[in-house]
């Protein structure tokens, strides 16, 4: 087989080379052209670099290029695959900083809450160029691929604004499953089938089974409390779980932010979170690791070069969906996975404009989604939260409303219970003023929004969070990793 693929956003160096690997362990892939795009002249080079020696390493006839020019890189596209992240780690940090300012204490901040809003609202008017571009220069009846965050929110937008064949990814559902196998000690994910339903970061095991037994709700609970590191790692959760009957897909600190419940309190925060790693909790975590990350890829870069040269084995293929969706597209066999979609009707009791995350299957004909599910009322009560507020985001990105904005923002559930509606006026205007570059559609609004920070009465305090740590150097890492290889 013979096509192309677009990576755009190519420069999340890591992401793409897990995704190019994993699209080469199908052997009819392997003469398939691979055209990465970036606004990063620099990332490019350091990806393509990467790539052209798995290439040469495994004697693929794959052709990879790499262009700025991202309407050239989607001439002729089949497949679109983005994983951008607007404003980089620049506009990211304003969206942990300034909301601390006001009590908002996030782990992530990339999916709502107030970072997640703000940072739809960078994407979606970039997200929309794409789909344009796709339209105009891809392939007829391209599929566009959304890996960024805010996942709902910019596979929203591309669909019912875009107008382009969409749908999302996300692996929390795959996470999970490692998780609950474990716990119930199978031997891998494959003894386990599950119905995973909801919404992006918001989905639940609402049916489990280990091979074939039906597993409930107080085995579940019994078995994290009784695992040595989950039973201190996932408080948060497993709290919910007690309480919900189900099982959440996503991290500790991911669903501490979707709910109003359990980080807004300074001093409350510390019982529910782990700090043994940054996806459990710890404030702007995720900020801290993309940013050590980053500093770790540029200064060893040479040590990631060099171990692309090894032979490719499908057997340590990832879980990413992408790569397992074109295998099916392309060649008929069936995969079975969870998607990000529009709902309608697939879950019954959520809003058919909603973008979900559920069961479906792929094969030539497309994306088969599994309809009439109901989700238990408290998971759809804790969706609907968080799909009200992903509407006005979406509505408010493309109309550049910034009032609609601050009302998205205020209907947060964790900035609700955190922020009064003064402050969250506030705190709009600041985050606005502060990511204009990014921010087109609010243009014209900026200037006000200056005028009534000057004039603002709304007291702030300069907080770092409950539990914030700082970004670790190069030799930190280092002497870490080194101590880790030790212990094994």
């Amino acid at each position: 087989m013979s096509f192309k693929i677009a990576i755009i956003g190519a420069g999340s160096v890591g992401f793409t080379k897990k995704l190019f690997t994993d699209l080469l362990c199908v052997p009819e892939f392997r003469d398939i052209e691979v055209a990465l795009t970036d606004i990063s002249q620099h990332n490019l080079d350091m990806i393509r670099a990467i790539l052209d020696k798995i290439v040469e390493a495994n004697g693929f006839p794959v052709k990879v290029t790499a262009d700025t020019d991202r309407r050239r890189a989607l001439e002729g596209a089949k497949y679109i695959i983005s994983c951008v992240r607007v404003g980089g780690l620049e506009a990211y940090a304003d969206d942990i900083r300034i909301p601390l300012k006001y009590g908002v204490d996030q782990c992530v901040g990339d999916t709502i809450c107030a970072g997640g809003i703000l940072y739809g609202q960078r994407n979606i008017p970039v997200i929309l160029d794409f789909c344009k571009d796709i339209r105009e220069v891809a392939a007829p009846g391209a599929k566009f691929l959304n890996y960024a965050n805010p996942m709902a929110m910019n596979t929203w937008a591309a669909i019912e604004y875009g107008k382009v064949d969409t749908v999302g990814l996300c692996h929390g559902v795959q996470h999970g499953a490692e998780q609950i196998a474990e716990i119930l000690g199978a031997k891998s994910t494959s003894e386990l089938d599950y119905i995973c339903s909801g919404i992006n970061h918001q989905t639940w095991f609402i049916d489990l089974r280990l091979n074939g037994r039906k597993i409930g709700k107080d085995e579940l609970v019994a078995a994290f409390e009784a695992h040595p590191v989950f039973s201190q790692q996932e408080k948060l959760r497993i709290d919910v779980l007690k309480r919900f009957g189900v099982y959440s897909t996503e991290s500790n600190g991911h669903l501490s932010e979707y709910l109003p419940w359990y980080r807004k309190r300074p001093e409350e925060i510390s019982r529910w979170i782990d700090m043994s790693d940054w996806i459990h909790g710890e404030t702007g975590g995720y900020l801290r690791h993309s940013t050590e990350t980053r500093n770790w890829f540029e200064t060893e870069f040479p040590q990631f070069l060099a171990s692309a040269a090894k032979p490719i084995d499908p057997a340590r293929r990832s879980n990413e969906h992408a790569s397992h969706i074109l295998e099916a597209l392309e060649t008929g066999r069936v995969y079975r996975g969870h998607f990000n979609v529009k709902n309608n009707g697939v879950i019954s009791n959520l809003s058919a404009d909603a973008i979900i995350e559920s069961p479906g299957f792929v094969d030539r004909f497309g994306i088969n989604m599994v309809s009439g599910i109901t989700l238990p009322e408290a998971c759809a009560a804790t969706c609907m939260a968080s799909i009200n507020v992903q509407r006005m985001s979406v509505h408010a990105a493309v109309s550049g409303d910034i009032d609609l904005l601050k009302l998205a923002v205020l209907h947060d559930p964790l900035v609700g219970a955190v922020s009064t509606p003064e402050e969250v006026w506030q705190m709009v205007d600041e985050m606005v003023v502060a990511q204009a570059r990014w921010l087109p559609q609010y243009a014209d609004a900026v200037p006000a929004a200056k005028e009534r920070l000057a004039k603002s009465t709304v007291k702030t305090r300069d907080w770092a969070g409950a539990a914030r740590r700082n970004v670790r150097s190069i030799e930190e890492l280092r002497a870490e990793k080194s101590a880790l290889k030790k212990a094994v």
